[in-house]
């Protein structure tokens, strides 16, 4: 069982070996005037009495009355061969004084022969039946053969006894343990003692401390018939007594201990083997964790990626922003708890191999694809794959932006011209010519010839039409059917156009023969008109078109050129005015003349009030014009002052994380002070370091206003908001590894006893040939460091050979004709670096010098420890482990341990042996 008392005080202990001394000498031991005391004697008589039978009976004898039954020294001397194992000489049989004295002698002589000063006691005084000597010598024979060699953490018998009882009896109300008298006048103490040993025997809970004589007699009851442990003293004896006495204590209390000694070794063996197997546990359940961690984070990264690498395009610019918002969920609450969980899945790692290689296991082999590289390179692949995501995105949105900024240009110009073309059909296929006068049919080829200037000029409309559905087409449009399907029809009615146009020509040209008569002024009106009117119809449609800029530069480009168009509406005015002038000179010479206009111009629909109208609308265009122009003015330079607010920020957060990067770099290497200094140091700068989340937040809200203003470009910074973020990660890992790396050192110290001082003398080493401050040493760099720290690499066992430095110690081995032994070092290269790197860490190197410097436990420790469990066994029982172990490490080593096949192996036999060097890695368990 475990002692849960093994600690206590060590006040008890004497600081050196126990010495028998003589019975005057030893605190208390021999008073002989309280032998006067009818009491104590009865005491001593019936325990004395009783420890002498409890040896005599396994030589088939015992005595009646201590004092007549050793006078003949017959069975005195039987009991000093019983109790030391050991022959006297042969005894004298005669039934004279004389025999009895010699036989007397004999015994006192072999009881001064190890080492006991017998004082003031003969063998006259025994053989004459002296009590008072009798029950001396007795005493002072329990005190050489049955307390003198106990001894508990290297006190006097008297103390160690003691210092047992009160360890044994700690745990337990109503017991406290301080000498060889009162404190056991109760009972619960004699009750404790059995109960820590075989708590089955006695219900511990039941006795009461206001019932003596039921506490002691059910003790001794118990001891007699479970423990074989003879009842030395009545219960009504020690309740009655003021003080009981202490030497029959004392003896009865020696039997309780040489009755359970055998189980304090089993209680040593099975804490080592605890203690080893809760190693074992505790290792194996970092192993699951770091597994299980590792699953789910790669499980994740599987499913994240699919998703990321998914290029279908959405139809409406609403789809595609959805997308966006969804993509920035993912960076703001989705990646980062997996940021931290693949950082803290490698300091566990970390943190598992130092407790392996600290308790002597070999390292941790993940399972296949579950490496700490492994992790690292789907992290790779997902960022990879979120970066590609992320500018597919973008350059979706601005394809949509454009698709949708195209498809409303093509709606606007297809309806102006299919407005245009309204009734143009039934105009061309009339047959007006064929009843008009010469006249009429005069003005009938000039108003063709006018609608023929027009059709040409409608001729760029239609191209643009078709252009733009191509590019539509070109650029994936997903309404592109109805957009293919309107340019057709309206291509189709083009060509009509053309061939009706072309029909009518040659028609009217057929009778402009007989047409000669033409009004000058209707003509030069309709070719001034018609121009002016597709100019109208071209400003009013460009003052009405949509426009789309991505910066102040092109803005102010549009505006530039709308001033220009507005310098040319003065010009544009007098054109009209003159038009105007035209027709009025027409109504002016028909009144003149006293002609009566038949009606419009026979030359051009476009009248006057058309003109005037469409000339008002192209007024009213412009301030609107000018006002859309100014709105998106302000918008870029609204989003000019977001690239600016960003810049701003990330001009200074990039230096900022550079520079703590840089500092993280020289603080790893500095490393000053005690390492719980240098770890408190690290988590406060770690502290500093998240304290400045919340300009990173900042940054992330001024990046998002940027995108939803949809801003792809900033020329104020060269820090974009991804780079900001991967080094704000980068810096978060990074103190996180040091603050590790720290930790790990403390377990490496505090588990091999590594002092401050070697860990200080160590850490510079390591610094001073590390030269390019990378955090290794190459192979020749490791080399110097081991023999500027007194080691010759050359033995096969390093060995201390005193502190010198490199160029002293080099010069050594040259003088004494020795060099650094290639095999040897290779050797230790494959401890320190066995990837074959080529480069050794620090955590590498501390464990090497603290491999080289301290003791751990070992296979064979184990095997020895189970060996005792097992009673001297080849094998063990799982009754045995149970028995033995705390229920969840003995099942624990139940379902592990292999069948036992030796020659003397019963059933349910189990191999501890192979189970304990499996513990150590050299087999597969």
């Amino acid at each position: 069982m475990v002692d849960y008392h093994a600690s206590n005080n060590q006040a008890y202990s004497s600081g050196g070996q126990s010495v028998y001394m003589d019975p005057r000498e030893q605190e208390n031991d021999w008073d002989r005037d309280l032998l006067l005391d009818p009491a104590w004697e009865k005491q001593q008589r019936k325990t004395f009495t009783a420890w002498c039978n409890s040896h005599l009976r396994k030589a088939g004898t015992q005595i009646e009355n201590i004092e007549e039954d050793f006078r003949d020294g017959l069975k005195l001397m039987l009991l000093l061969e019983v109790i030391s194992g050991e022959r006297l000489p042969k005894p004298e049989r005669g039934k004279m004084r004389v025999h009895k004295i010699n036989n007397v002698n004999k015994a006192l002589d072999f009881i001064a022969s190890k080492g006991v000063k017998l004082v003031s006691i003969g063998a006259e005084e025994i053989v004459d039946g002296n009590a008072k000597m009798t029950l001396g010598m007795i005493w002072t024979i329990i005190l050489r053969f049955a307390i003198q060699d106990i001894s508990v953490e290297e006190t006097s018998a008297k103390e160690g006894l003691l210092l047992w009882c009160q360890r044994k009896t700690a745990p337990y109300k109503n017991v406290n343990v301080q000498n060889f008298h009162i404190s056991w006048k109760d009972g619960l103490a004699f009750n404790a003692l059995i109960h820590r040993h075989r708590p089955e025997l006695i219900d511990y809970d039941k006795l009461r401390k206001d019932d003596p004589l039921t506490n002691l007699n059910n003790a001794f009851e118990v001891a007699e018939k479970y423990l074989d442990i003879p009842k030395m003293m009545d219960a009504e004896d020690i309740v009655g007594t003021l003080r009981p006495d202490e030497k029959a204590i004392m003896t009865y209390v020696s039997c309780f201990y040489h009755a359970f000694s055998g189980a304090q070794k089993a209680e040593t063996a099975a804490n080592r083997i605890c203690k080893v197997l809760a190693v074992n546990q505790e290792n194996e359940h970092l192993m699951e964790d770091y597994e299980k961690l590792a699953s789910d984070l790669l499980e994740w990264i599987r499913r994240t990626i699919p998703w990321l690498e998914n290029r279908a395009p959405e139809k409406t610019m609403a789809e595609m922003q959805q997308k966006l918002e969804d993509f920035r969920d993912y960076r703001r609450v989705h990646k980062p708890p997996k940021v931290q969980e693949k950082c803290q899945l490698e300091i566990n790692f970390n943190t598992l191999q130092t407790k392996l290689r600290l308790s002597n296991r070999p390292a941790f082999m993940p399972s296949e694809g579950r490496m700490v590289s492994d992790i690292n390179g789907s992290w790779h692949n997902l960022e990879g794959a979120e970066k590609g995501y992320e500018e597919w995105l973008l350059n979706e949105i601005r394809r949509l932006e454009r698709l949708d900024h195209l498809a409303e240009k093509f709606r606007q110009k297809a309806t102006i011209h299919e407005s245009w073309t309204d009734g143009k059909e039934a105009m061309l296929t009339q047959k007006d010519y064929e009843t008009a006068s010469l006249s009429e049919v005069k003005a009938l080829l000039r108003k063709h010839e006018a609608f023929e200037s027009d059709l040409a000029a409608h001729q760029d409309r239609v191209e643009q039409i078709a252009a733009i559905a191509q590019e539509l087409n070109e650029l994936d449009y997903y309404d592109s059917p109805s957009v293919n399907a309107r340019c057709q029809k309206i291509c189709e009615q083009w060509d009509a156009l053309g061939s009706l146009t072309q029909s009518r020509r040659e028609s009217l040209e057929r009778t402009e023969k007989q047409l000669e008569s033409i009004d000058e002024l209707y003509l030069e009106y309709a070719k001034r008109a018609a121009p002016f009117n597709n100019w109208m119809e071209g400003a009013m449609e460009d003052l009405q078109d949509m426009f789309i800029v991505h910066n102040i530069d092109e803005i102010q480009g549009l505006i530039t050129a709308h001033e220009q168009f507005k310098s040319t509406l003065p010009e544009a005015n007098k054109e009209r005015e003159a038009i105007q002038a035209i027709q009025a000179e027409v109504q002016k010479i028909a009144q003149y003349n006293g002609i009566k206009l038949s009606g419009s111009n026979p030359y051009t629909t476009i009248t006057p009030k058309s003109i005037d109208s469409k000339w008002d609308k192209v007024e009213q265009l412009v301030p609107k014009r000018d006002q859309a122009l100014q709105e998106e003015l302000a918008k870029q330079q609204s989003n000019d002052h977001l690239r600016r607010k960003f810049a701003s920020q990330a001009n200074i957060v990039g230096p900022w994380i550079q520079t703590k990067m840089e500092e993280i770099g020289r603080i790893s290497i500095e490393m000053n002070g005690t390492l719980e200094d240098q770890l408190v140091n690290l988590r406060e700068y770690e502290q500093s370091i998240i304290e400045y989340k919340p300009n990173i937040d900042q940054l992330e809200g001024d990046h998002q206003l940027i995108q939803e203003a949809l801003i792809f470009d900033n020329k104020y910074t060269s820090y974009t908001m991804e780079h900001l973020r991967v080094g704000w990660e980068q810096l978060l890992t990074t103190i996180a590894r040091t603050i590790n790396e720290i930790e790990n050192q403390i377990l490496t110290r505090d588990a091999k006893g590594i002092s401050q001082e070697q860990l200080h003398e160590y850490r510079t080493s390591f610094n001073h040939f590390d030269k390019d401050h990378s955090g290794a040493l190459m192979a020749e760099e490791f080399k110097a460091c081991l023999i500027s720290l007194g080691y010759d690499v050359e033995n096969e066992k390093t060995k201390r050979t005193g502190q010198m430095d490199t160029d002293n110690y080099r010069a050594l081995l040259v003088a004494t004709g020795n060099s650094l032994g290639d095999a040897e070092f290779n050797r230790i290269m494959g401890i320190v670096d066995p990837n074959n790197s080529g480069a050794v860490t620090f955590q590498a190197f501390i464990d090497f010098m603290s491999r080289e410097t301290t003791d751990t436990d070992t296979a064979d420790q184990v095997i020895a420890s189970f060996k005792i469990l097992a009673a001297d066994k080849n094998f063990i029982t799982p009754e045995e482990l149970r028995r033995e172990l705390p229920p969840d490490q003995a099942e624990y080593c139940i379902a592990r341990m292999a069948p036992y096949t030796g020659p003397d192996a019963v059933p349910g036999a189990l191999d501890y042996m192979s189970f304990s060097t499996a513990l150590y890695g050299e087999s597969d368990l």
